[in-house]
């Protein structure tokens, strides 16, 4: 199976993948060596009725709520479009910082629209991958041939419109989903000329399997992991060392840039409270960003990320003395309670998978046309999907709602619009104060108005 890059981003109603929605979405798909293939993607998703987005995020990205019904696609149409022309066997789904973010924003808006959350990124040869921390760990490992880019005030930043600038690299409108693609894409072929052996090695490690070969209990040894937990001061690098395991298959590892003696003395009444400041959860899954402790070896690296080799070898063997303090961590990470169940069911898509039968049945949904979901009413195992069902009729197909289902969503909307109303209108004002663009805060108003009752 031929694989291919596709490099996306999104540009969202705001931060959080549960309660906030898609805006846009862009792309361009390119060989393994980086040369585009076909034309780049850029879409617009409607905004639902029951949805007022952060005004921050719409004075960052311009995109106003009217002009995603003027031009985007519905939920429903836009799912159907990636699952069919953009995610195809083979794809590398690609971004950055996606698998905390974009990649979040994108599995919620396939639950919601009744398709599989995950079959996107893995199924058929599928895989994805973050540049993140490739950057990161290029940055802290390797960084000859890359000028890095620091902020005002002299401390390290890898923000992707600074990255370009640094380097030469067009990137003419930062924060639109389009330009921020093809800049990425520039900034990844960079890293690939400038220091290919990392670079094809970090590219390995979108395999999970290659990441448990490094990282593991039954052969534990320490590793260079590089993440946004870390400090600046150390290029967001650390050794780590793997202890217990974690939930879903993960493990847990300890940060070895501290003395245990020392962690439990300073919080030997509140262990468990604390305990995150020096151990954290690796996800296997991830895309981490890990190495070999040799690497460190080359080009005076121990120095250039603040790390004192003595000193790590000295705290592995004070961790080491401490199997109570493993114990306990395996302990708590087994008891650690699993989040409640959320109330609403748009935000519950990791509340449990669902059987075989309400499978099949989703792929019904997903696949009937407008007449045909009017009069279906399904009888689901998962109680989640019957209220979905009602807001995926409301929001792809107008005016197919019966009494029953329209009492139901209007309730659910203008909860979701009241509980957010307050906030939105105050941030208007403040904007407003500050004296941000007039015309994007009128739209917000307007769109405030045209959601609540007369």
């Amino acid at each position: 199976m031929e694989q291919s890059f596709f490099f996306y981003d999104l540009e969202t109603s705001g931060l959080d993948p549960r309660a906030d929605r898609l805006m846009q979405f862009a792309g361009q798909r390119t060989d393994m060596d980086l040369n585009p293939i076909g034309d780049p993607v850029n879409l617009l998703v409607k905004l639902g009725e029951d949805t007022l987005p952060s005004p921050q995020a719409i004075m960052v990205t311009k995109i106003t709520p009217q002009s995603t019904l003027a031009d985007g696609l519905t939920e429903a149409e836009f799912c159907k479009y990636v699952s069919r022309e953009i995610f195809t066997p083979g794809t590398i789904a690609t971004g950055y910082n996606s698998v905390r973010f974009d990649d979040e924003f994108m599995r919620h808006t396939f639950w919601r629209n009744f398709y599989d959350p995950y079959e996107w990124q893995w199924r058929d040869g599928r895989s994805r991958w973050d540049l993140l921390d490739v950057v990161r760990m290029t940055r802290a490992l390797r960084p000859e041939g890359i000028n890095w880019p620091v902020t005002e005030d002299g401390h390290a930043t890898n923000r992707l419109e600074l990255m370009t600038k640094q380097n030469g690299i067009s990137h003419e409108s930062a924060h639109d989903a389009l330009s921020d693609v093809n800049a990425l894409i520039d900034v990844t072929r960079l890293i690939k000329e400038k220091q290919p052996k990392l670079y094809n090695y970090l590219f390995e490690l979108r395999d999970k399997k290659a990441v448990q070969r490094l990282v593991n209990l039954e052969k534990p040894a320490p590793v260079v992991y590089t993440c946004g937990r870390y400090s600046s001061e150390h290029q967001k690098t650390s050794v780590v060392f793997p202890i217990a395991p974690a939930k879903n298959g993960n493990v847990l590892v300890f940060d070895l840039r501290y003395n245990l003696d020392e962690f439990l003395a300073e919080h030997k009444d509140d262990i468990t409270d604390t305990y995150y400041k020096v151990v954290k959860e690796l996800k296997y899954n991830h895309c981490p960003a890990l190495a070999p402790l040799g690497v460190l070896e080359q080009n005076n690296t121990w120095g250039r990320i603040g790390l004192d080799k003595n000193k790590v070898y000295q705290n592995l063997e004070c961790l080491l003395r401490h199997p109570d303090f493993i114990e306990c961590m395996r302990s708590v990470n087994e008891e650690k309670p699993e989040f409640a169940p959320a109330a609403d069911p748009e935000s519950a898509l990791y509340d449990g998978f669902l059987d075989q039968p309400d499978r099949n049945t989703c792929a019904t949904v997903r696949a009937a046309k407008r007449q045909d979901l009017a009069n279906f009413h399904p009888e689901f195992h998962d109680p989640r999907l019957d209220d979905l069902l009602v807001h995926y009729k409301a929001r792809n197909f107008d005016g197919i709602l019966d009494e029953a289902e329209q009492t139901k969503w209007e309730a659910y909307r203008l909860e979701r619009i009241k509980n957010r109303a307050n906030d939105y209108i105050k941030d208007i004002q403040e904007l407003a104060a500050a004296g941000k663009d007039p015309y994007l805060l009128q739209e917000l108003q307007l769109w405030y108005e045209s959601l609540m009752p007369y």
